[in-house]
């Protein structure tokens, strides 16, 4: 809608102001027409302060790269979801019959967003620009404009119609605790976008799996390579921490070691900043809380120096957590050299087509795992293939106990076992079933601390053990103590699960004193 629709009393409102009613810079960073409520961060109970909406710096740099694809990896509370509900209102508002909407994780959270930046703006504009342009339809979740047809929406999921501007709020809780509904908004919702249109996908991370973190792995490769994009291909941004001035505090109040400072000098040197005593004091002050809460790992979650650093997998809801936090601050993933000893494998072979299987030496009392590997709808001679290629003088090849059972198949109904015999394989071991997985999942913590992983070699199954963790209950709204079989890391898990019962019965004979090759001093690669 441009300055030619507005029809006014020129007593009430001047020329000059329609021609800048006509400039959309002016409307969304003049301070002068659209309003926002914030927290009162010195004052818990207070209602909230109205204040101008001013777009911050992040706000700013961001609309300056705005692309028709965009993902938005960020710090916490930089006010991307502020900032878009103030520009999707705003186009909806001065154009006629478009459709904006925002996408959140759960319906309260939808219903927040609608209530307190969509409406709220809306409802503290200038009392004759609400005349000029009134509401039609008006819910819990939709505004619907009377002079030109035109809407925005909060709500869950959008399908049905194109939708010219869509936002997806923190999509990365959404994939970690919702896949079903990150599903339904990648192939039903962002699909709704048309090429012409503006989409925007904002989160913190959490974790290295779900659509989330595929997307934006996809979209940071394009940045590193200057790839030019087409209006299909998504732009990356990322803000840190230090890019937002309210993260700072007084120098003095904390202290800061010379590891701290290590850190922080190595941050300035790869992303191109200064970070100066203030910004350092509230890194510290805030990282301390979370380690006082026992959610150290969370600090680089939510306020990361670097995108690397988003993607530190999150403790919650996790089976083996801690232990993946203890096995690195003690170095025990790390480059491990693949000795001319016999080697173990360990397996598990999904309900589904996954299989998974991991590569371990035992020297002495270190259990070190050099290889993992996994793939999906493959038969058993891929798999056997793929190790014979190895060329390892092979020990024990451990399975889990239900390859012992036949199978309906094309092998004449023969178990996994009989099928891998058949294919050549020797000195198969079956691990005994335990009743009790939550026993199961003790014996691995029990084992851990004998445990070595090889950093790149088993990178995937790194990833698996990582992000092995509980299913999250929607209705309850709280991981339950089952496991979550959809997002591809139980096979692994279980893989190396065989592994901690198959020691924790006397299984594993040390391939040192076994090996036809003669006992080997086994070198410390830390050095």
């Amino acid at each position: 809608m441009g300055a030619a629709d507005i029809q006014v009393d020129e007593k009430v409102m001047t020329s000059e102001l329609i021609a800048k009613l006509s400039d959309p810079v002016w409307r969304l960073t003049s301070g002068n027409l659209y309003k926002i409520i914030i927290k009162d961060e010195t004052d818990p109970t207070a209602e909230g302060l109205v204040l101008p909406f001013m777009p911050n710096r992040a706000q700013r740099r961001f609309i300056s790269r705005l692309h028709h694809r965009n993902i938005i990896l960020k710090a916490r509370q930089l006010g991307f979801t502020t900032l878009v509900s103030i520009l999707w209102l705003d186009f909806a508002l001065f154009n006629s019959n478009v459709r904006c909407g925002i996408i959140a994780q759960d319906d309260g959270t939808a219903q927040i967003i609608f209530r307190d930046k969509v409406k709220f703006a809306y409802d503290n504009l200038p009392e004759l620009l609400k005349q000029m342009m009134p509401l039609k339809f008006d819910n819990a979740h939709e505004l619907v404009f009377a002079h030109n047809n035109s809407s925005i929406r909060v709500a869950t999921s959008m399908r049905g119609g194109t939708i010219h501007r869509l936002h997806i709020s923190e999509f990365g809780k959404i994939c970690a605790k919702f896949p079903a509904k990150a599903d339904e908004v990648i192939t039903g919702s962002i699909p709704a976008v048309p090429v012409t249109g503006i989409l925007i996908i904002e989160s913190t991370a959490e974790g290295q799996q779900g659509a989330f973190y595929e997307m934006t792995q996809t979209a940071i490769k394009a940045d590193q390579m200057n790839k030019e994009l087409t209006p299909k291909d998504y732009r990356f941004h990322f803000f840190a921490w230090f890019q937002d001035d309210q993260y700072r505090m007084p120098a003095g109040l904390v202290t800061i070691s010379d590891k701290d400072h290590a850190y922080f000098d190595k941050i300035e040197q790869d992303m191109r900043t200064t970070l100066d005593i203030e910004q350092r004091s509230w890194y510290i002050a805030t990282r301390n809380e979370f380690e006082s809460a026992g959610k150290a790992e969370k600090m680089q979650q939510e306020y990361p120096s670097t995108p690397e650093e988003s993607f530190t997998q999150s403790m919650e809801g996790t089976y083996f957590g801690t232990q993946m936090t203890a096995m690195r601050k003690q170095g025990r993933i790390c480059h491990i050299p693949v000795l001319e000893i016999p080697v173990n494998t360990f397996w598990d072979i999904g309900n589904s087509d996954g299989t998974a299987i991991w590569l371990h030496q035992q020297v002495g009392l270190e259990h070190r795992f050099i290889g993992y590997y996994e793939a999906h709808g493959e038969h058993l001679t891929h798999y056997w293939k793929y190790l014979q290629d190895l060329g390892y003088l092979w020990n024990k090849h451990f399975l889990p106990h239900d390859a012992s059972h036949s199978r309906l198949s094309s092998d004449q109904n023969k178990s996994i076992e009989e099928q891998l015999v058949d294919l050549g394989m020797k000195n198969i071991e079956i691990v005994p079933r335990i009743s009790d997985l939550s026993a199961g999942i003790q014996i691995v913590r029990k084992h851990f601390p004998s445990a070595y992983i090889d950093q790149d070699r088993c990178a995937q199954g790194i990833k698996r053990l990582d992000g092995y963790k509980r299913k999250w209950n929607t209705t309850h709204s709280r991981f339950i103590n089952e496991p979550e079989k959809n997002d591809g890391n139980s096979e692994g898990a279980d893989g190396f699960r065989q592994w901690a019962q198959a020691l924790e019965l006397n299984m594993i004979t040390n391939s040192n004193s076994t090996s036809s090759m003669g006992r080997r001093e086994a070198p410390d690669w830390r050095g």
